[in-house]
């Protein structure tokens, strides 16, 4: 599978990288390498990260944003030099509006194994090598709630308000409430999981097979070499595309009509075919191969019961106020893995469920019942312990 001749695509690359423009990114830089669940440790440690608002003298309003597996810490803004893409959730983030910065200080990070600033497979080793390629580590959830827990310590963060994430954000969110329960003030779970189901597992892993069976993959090691796996990771990306949406959405939208002139029958289109292109083209360069794999990989290590006897058992952990929303239309993540979030968080209120047509896309796409959510989990924050 090729993507369309006339995308003009990075040389390998769609990963931020040293020497690019910063944009609205700081950087938290550890100290010492972090030890890893799966064993071993990473060493040179460092997030990228995007703040807006003021932290409060005492602390109390920090709010953590975790975003999902192809976001950044682009929370909100416009697109531009460093910044390739405007801000994901940007209806939300902002003077005025649910996360308000004139009250709230957000935080988001990039994750770890990213490729948008945060130590990644496209990232420099510190022996010097200019990427650390198919030799970077296996990472967990809890790898990366680790280094996101050294970033809360250097901006002098003890406690935060809220911890908000959806999907892959969503099961970071909740390792922090599970494995640091005192650091969270308050818990916003959208479309996630207590633990990646062996459906989530499969469709991830036919993803990252084909940026593997890609030639241009090299075993990771293509950073430097002028050509990307831009191929797997393009059919990956359509893959993953059709899990985010629903077949009504997609019925609707496109039918079985042809892209404009084009002859299906005579080796041309479908506009859903177009439409899937469109997506592919799009991630090959703002996105990283390599960290596609590590992400998604990490995605299906996730299980917040591990080691822990079990889900119910870990979750009883969460003492924060929850609220715990799936989209009535996902196919990825269905509402009855929220349902068990809501029912085995013994801080949880009823289930919430986010009416879309978009499928597991609706929580980024609804914003206006997102924003409800946000608001209901952060109206009592003011009158907690430790809040405003």
């Amino acid at each position: 599978m090729t993507l369309p001749k006339e995308v003009s695509l990075p040389p390998a690359t769609g990963a931020w990288r040293e020497g690019d423009p910063p944009g609205r990114r700081r950087w938290y830089r550890a100290e010492r390498p972090l030890a890893l669940e799966a064993g071993g440790e990473l060493p040179g440690v460092r997030l990228a990260f995007e703040t807006w608002g003021r932290l409060a003298p005492d602390a109390s309003n920090a709010v953590l944003v975790l975003h999902a597996l192809t976001g950044d810490s682009h929370v909100a803004g416009a697109a531009g030099p460093g910044h390739p893409t405007a801000g994901w959730w940007d209806a939300l983030v902002g003077p005025g509006r649910p996360l308000d910065t004139d009250r709230w200080f957000v935080v988001a990070p990039n994750v770890l194994g990213g490729c948008q600033g945060s130590t990644g497979p496209a990232s420099a080793r510190p022996d010097g090598r200019r990427s650390w390629g198919g030799a970077f580590p296996f990472l967990t959830q809890r790898d990366q709630v680790a280094a996101e827990a050294h970033l809360a310590d250097a901006l002098g963060v003890a406690r935060w308000a809220l911890v908000v994430g959806g999907s892959m954000g969503g099961m970071r969110a909740v390792e922090w409430a599970v494995s640091r329960p005192e650091r969270v003030g308050a818990l916003l779970l959208l479309a996630t999981t207590a633990a990646a189901s062996a459906e989530q597992i499969a469709w991830a892993q036919i993803q990252t097979g084909a940026v593997r069976a890609d030639p241009h993959w090299q075993g990771g090691d293509y950073h430097d070499t002028g050509r990307g796996p831009h191929a797997g990771l393009g059919l990956a990306r359509r893959l993953a595309h059709v899990t985010y949406r629903s077949e009504p959405e997609l019925r609707t939208r496109f039918g079985r009509a042809p892209q404009g002139s084009e002859d299906p029958l005579r080796g041309g289109r479908y506009q859903v075919g177009s439409y899937l292109d469109h997506h592919a083209a799009k991630l090959v360069r703002r996105f990283d191969a390599a960290s596609y794999v590590v992400l998604s990989e990490a995605m299906n290590a996730h299980d917040v019961g591990r080691g822990r006897g079990g889900a119910r058992a870990a979750l009883r952990r969460v003492g924060a106020p929850t609220l715990v929303a799936g989209v009535d239309s996902d196919r990825l993540y269905p509402l009855a893995q929220q349902a068990e979030l809501a029912t085995l968080i013994p801080s949880a209120d009823r289930l919430r469920v986010i009416g879309s047509p978009y499928g597991h896309d609706g929580f980024l796409l609804e914003t206006d019942q997102v924003a409800a959510l946000v608001r209901q989990i952060l109206g009592p924050a003011v009158t907690r312990p430790g809040g405003r």
